[in-house]
Order: C-alpha cells, then structure tokens, then sequence
C-alpha cells in the first residue's frame, strides 16, 4: 500500500506549509495550520490529446429563461436577495458567533413551509440536535411550524435523502460541520468544506431547490474555509451587528440575481428578528439635540436612504501620541480627514483624543460620510452644537474640496421625511447640474465647496 503523504493547510486562507508552525505566514493567523492528506494525483497522466466535443455558441441577443422567485415573507430578506429567492441558487450566510443567523434562516424557513404546509422545507443542523433547534422554535413562536427538521453531518446520508424528496428549500447550519468518508480530515478543513459544498450545490442545481449554506467567520470577519467557497456560491450575505446592540444588519457582498451592497435592517427581540422597515427614524430615535459632537449623515446603503447619527469626541490628550478611537468607520479615512483640517483650516488636533462613533452599531464604508465626520470633529472641539434638524454629506479630498456624490435627491427626500429643516452638501457643477440638480424640497440648502467654509459654522 503507498504511503500517503501528509502537508499542512491554513484554515483560513488555505496556504500550504510542509511542516507544522504556530503561526500563518499568508495570514498572519495563528493556530490555524491542520495536517491533511496530500492529493498525489499524477496531473502528468492526463491525456490532453483527447478530442472533446465542440461546443456551440450564441449571440448575446436572444430569449432569456425568467426566474419564479420565491417570496419569503420577510420583506427584508426579499430586498436584499433582489426580490426573493431564485430556485436552483445557493446562498452562503456568514456572520459572527450567537449574531442571530440560525435564529434568521429558521424563521425563513418556517415562513416558507407555512405557504407550503411544509413539505419541501428541510432545516438540517450539525451544530445542535433536535431538542436545541425545538427550544428555539418555541421562544420563537414557530413550534407549529411544518418544518422538516433533522440533525446530520454525512453528506452522503444527506444527500441519498433529499433526492427523494420535492425539495424546495434546504437550510444548511453549518457547513463547517459537515464530512465526506472519502475526505481524510477532520470536518471544517479546508478539503472538507470544499468538497462537502460542491456535492450539495451540484444537488441544488439539478433539482432546482434553493440552498442556504451558514459559515463560520474568522476574527477579520471573514467567511472561514477556502476563499473559493465565495465563488462557488450565488449569493454571499453577511449578518452584522454589535452583541451590545439589538440592530443587525444584513448585507449583501454578493449576488448573481440582483444588486449588491444592498441591506436589510432587522431588531432582536424576545420573539427573535423583526424587520424594521423606517430604519432611519430607528437609528435617530435615542439622539439628542443640541449637544457637540453630533451630526447627522444622510448616507445610501444598496438603494436605500440611511440617516445615522454620528458622534465624535475631542479630549485634550495626556500622551506624546494622541489616540485615535473608531467605531463603524474607518480608521484610516479618519486621519485623512484630521490631516485635512490642519493644513487647509489650521487647526490643531496634535495634542488632542479624537473618539468617533457611528450610533446604532451600523458600519459605513461610503465616502459621502466625510463631511459630516469633519463637521462633527469640528463640533467637538469647538464645543458648539449643529442644529438638530441639520443632515450632511459629502466627499472631502485631500485639497479640502468638497466633492459630490450619487443620489442626493434620495439622501434629502429622507431627511424631510423625517422632518430635517436644513441640510449641508456638496455644489452641483457645470453642464451635470441640470440633471443631476436638486429637487424643490422643503429644505435650506447649503452648498459648500470647501472646507473652509465649515468654520463659519461655528463662528
């Protein structure tokens, strides 16, 4: 019998060493490499000289195959996912530990076996046996529910099963937990997650049931396993939230049948997740006006207008190097923005703490929120409230303009429906004005061109 040889594979990035080490040189994870047996395939035998069929080619122009999408219920999770669910597509939710994804994927699932009196809705768990998932159900208000529920982890078991049955949605919680007999490793290894994923998406799509995949995140908040995983996948969601917060967010990174970037605002609560449909008035409903450090950010999340409240801090500083502390944003756009205002409005933030945080636990990426971070910082050192019905937004670069940016119509039609009287944005230049200008609304709007112009503000 030939000897199999062994090699070690990082979990979270999938590099190969060929002997055991602490830490992950690709990664920079630590505990992370696993022995595996190695593949000793022979590629050198591969007759590439082999003729394969020809293949047929179309015009771009032609009839296209239209999608019955399923409708969840959740109205949330119907926006994200572009309006329902594709039947025959896989989607891969990720979050963190104790986030809310199990609790989310089994409403779904109960939801979709009551339009169906249950008989092609499977929820099959290898992280908890029967009795935890029916605990869950009842906390929940789902007991009744006619869920396929079981507890496996063979994939081959799995699999020999659902080709008997009329299969409409198959819930998988987790991937991390599942294992094929031919795979010598352990469940949740690199191998194992590829392989375990490929036999149940080539099951999905040929008998055209939708596929939810829960994965494990690593410390970076990264799906854990082979980055291939993403690709193989339609859909890629994330469930996002601070543990201290009973706000999750959840967003799409990936999606084949609809837009990304898009994101649906759920509430925890005794009974489980609630979707919030006004999410702006959510987010403002524990703000108070009239303190320092407060501005509100008209900001987009995928087609949805978003008002968040954004808090700074400035504190004169007892070290040599002033800290910077950030929550929700980034960190590195932050001190861009501080750079900004010291060598185009000469102030002085060397000897001083600067705080920032996003209320409500929500993450903001777009680069819109740059003008009402630098408006808040402001506020902050000069200790001089903004108005409380005031928005802001706006792009700033590194010459202090103040650049513009997408869908400001929708930014305002939010805020005035929520009662702001004012906003601060960007000018509107040149021959786009007419398109891209603003629309009569109940609003004073103030266009600033610099960041000079701020300080004005707090004169």
């Amino acid at each position: 019998m030939a000897k199999k040889n062994t090699i070690f594979i990082c979990q979270n990035c999938g590099a190969h060493y060929s002997k055991w080490q602490g830490k992950c040189d690709s990664c920079g994870e630590w505990n992370c490499i696993v022995e595996e047996i190695e593949n000793n395939d022979d590629f050198s035998k591969i007759n590439t000289k082999k003729e394969g069929r020809i293949i047929d080619f179309v015009p771009l122009k032609g009839t296209m195959q239209t999608y019955a999408r399923l409708q969840t219920g959740i109205k949330e999770i119907d926006r994200v996912t572009g309006g329902g669910l594709v039947p025959g597509s896989v989607i891969l939710v990720g979050g963190d530990p104790g986030i809310g994804k199990s609790t989310l994927l089994l409403q779904v699932c109960a939801g979709l076996a009551s339009q169906s009196e249950g008989k092609d809705c499977y929820y099959i768990s290898g992280e908890e046996a029967i009795d935890q998932v029916r605990i869950r159900a009842n906390r929940l208000g789902l007991a009744e529910s006619p869920v396929n529920l079981a507890s496996a982890t063979n994939v081959h078991n799995i699999i020999t099963t659902l080709e008997k049955t009329e299969a409409k949605i198959v819930i998988i919680d987790s991937i991390q937990t599942m294992y094929l007999d031919e795979i010598e490793s352990t469940p949740g290894s690199v191998g194992q997650v590829r392989a375990c994923a490929y036999e149940l998406i080539k099951l999905a799509k040929r008998k055209g049931f939708v596929l939810f995949l829960v994965g494990h995140v690593t410390k970076q908040g990264e799906i854990a396993g082979p980055r291939v995983l993403e690709h193989m996948v339609d859909t890629v969601l994330y469930f996002e939230g601070e543990r201290g917060h009973h706000f999750r967010i959840l967003r799409a990174v990936k999606n084949r049948y609809g837009a990304t970037d898009e994101i649906g605002v759920f509430e925890m609560q005794d009974k489980g997740l609630v979707e919030v449909e006004n999410p702006s008035a959510l987010f403002l409903a524990e703000r108070q006006g009239n303190i320092s450090g407060s501005c509100v950010f008209a900001g987009i999340e995928g087609s949805r207008p978003l008002l968040v409240e954004i808090q700074a801090l400035v504190s004169p500083s007892g070290y040599s190097s002033p800290k910077r502390a950030v929550v929700g944003w980034d960190s590195n756009r932050l001190s861009m923005i501080l750079a900004v205002l010291e060598a185009r409005c000469s102030m002085n933030f060397s000897a001083h703490d600067v705080y920032l945080n996003i209320a409500g636990g929500l993450k903001i990426s777009e680069p819109a929120a740059d003008l009402a971070v630098a408006m808040a910082v402001i506020s902050a050192l000069t200790n001089k409230a903004l108005p409380a019905d005031m928005v802001v937004f706006g792009e700033i670069g590194l010459s202090g303009e103040i650049r513009s940016v997408t869908q400001a119509n929708l930014r305002l039609k939010e805020a005035q429906k929520l009662g702001f009287a004012s906003a601060i944005i960007p000018p509107v230049f040149g021959k786009d004005k007419k398109e891209k200008g603003l629309k009569n609304y109940d609003l004073s709007c103030y266009e600033i061109g610099n960041v000079h112009r701020l300080i004005n503000w707090f004169n």
